[in-house]
């Protein structure tokens, strides 16, 4: 049985969507069990009416609860009660063997450090969401947010826990390993990526192709995408942006005229397989690699059934034993490369 602790009282739907997603995980499969962390009378009122497997599904009290607009670290610290804190702790003292929470990113990266732990080896934790591609297979784009100023030393470390994941999660058995930059020339970008190429290119285990440009991160040509944090938010924001864009700009143009939408009714078929491709809800979380445990970070404005892929990803990686790949991996060359 697969033991997942719920932060459900982060996120911007919460607490229903989280309880509503653990319902649908539930459901989708019966080799898991989740401990919800929050205030047990709340929870108790929302479950209430629902039919589900109490076996399977245990309230943690938990009365307080961590904003955006705190200090992450103070919270994290402080309010030991709180609802991402007992789900930490859960995942800490063995009681569950993954984490999610749709919280506060700065407070769920805290507590990753400094209340479950590094992995040895691992300088800075990344996190990775898993970006849809036109090869089909998606791309795992690291860091996007949790390290906005890099050593090349922690690019080498991005690379080595994306190809583990890669390899354990999503089944590719050679992830080739791209480095976001402004060309494809080996002498273009800034100096942190001219001291980063030549220790991929060196890193055993992984499979580096060189410099990617940000128009070429969703055509497939890599499945690891290593960039520092600022860089990789900024390509994330723009991807999410744009793709929103497209969809508005669809939407208006197939219900502008009857013709537009007898032809929008023709491409029905084909138009919800490019969303259900292209949805960020789909795809889960980000997983917070490099941390001693599996945590992932759904997205903030998540449905129930996003809330639902996000479990679901953290029960795939416990299956795929993703921490110890990562310290297999690491095992093969020195933590200061």
């Amino acid at each position: 049985m697969r033991i997942i602790a719920v932060d459900a009282m982060g996120g911007d739907n919460a607490p229903s969507a989280v309880v509503n997603g653990c319902l649908e995980a539930l459901t989708t499969r019966k080799d898991l069990a989740i401990r919800l962390c929050g205030p047990t009378e709340s929870l108790t009122t929302l479950l209430q009416e629902q039919t589900y497997d109490t076996d399977r599904l245990s309230i943690v009290e938990a009365p307080d609860s961590i904003s955006n607009h705190e200090s992450p670290t103070m919270a994290i610290r402080r309010k030991t009660a709180s609802s991402m804190v007992v789900a930490m702790m859960q995942l800490k003292n063995g009681e569950a063997q993954a984490a999610v929470s749709a919280g506060s990113t700065g407070a769920w990266l805290a507590g990753g450090i400094f209340k479950v732990g590094r992995i040895k080896g691992i300088d800075r934790p990344a996190l990775a969401p898993a970006l849809p591609t036109m090869a089909g297979t998606p791309c795992l784009l690291l860091d996007c947010g949790a390290n906005m100023d890099c050593k090349p030393d922690y690019l080498r470390q991005f690379a080595v826990m994306g190809s583990a994941y890669m390899r354990g999660v999503l089944r590719v058995s050679n992830p080739k390993v791209g480095l976001l930059n402004v060309g494809a020339e080996e002498e273009k970008g800034n100096e942190l990526v001219k001291a980063a190429s030549p220790l991929l290119r060196e890193q055993p285990g992984i499979d580096f192709s060189g410099n990617v440009e940000a128009r070429d991160a969703l055509s497939g040509q890599v499945q690891v995408l290593v960039a520092d944090g600022f860089a990789g938010n900024v390509l994330l924001k723009s991807t999410e942006g744009a793709v929103g864009f497209l969809f508005a700009q669809l939407k208006s143009a197939m219900t502008s005229s009857f013709l537009t939408k007898l032809g929008a009714l023709l491409l029905k078929p084909k138009l919800r397989e490019m969303k259900h491709k292209l949805d960020y809800q789909e795809y889960g979380g980000a997983v917070l690699l490099g941390i001693d445990g599996v945590m992932i970070k759904a997205h903030g404005s998540s449905s129930a059934h996003a809330f639902a892929r996000a479990i679901l990803q953290a029960a795939d990686c416990v299956d795929a034993g993703i921490v110890d790949s990562i310290k297999a991996a690491l095992a093969q060359t020195p933590a200061k490369a």
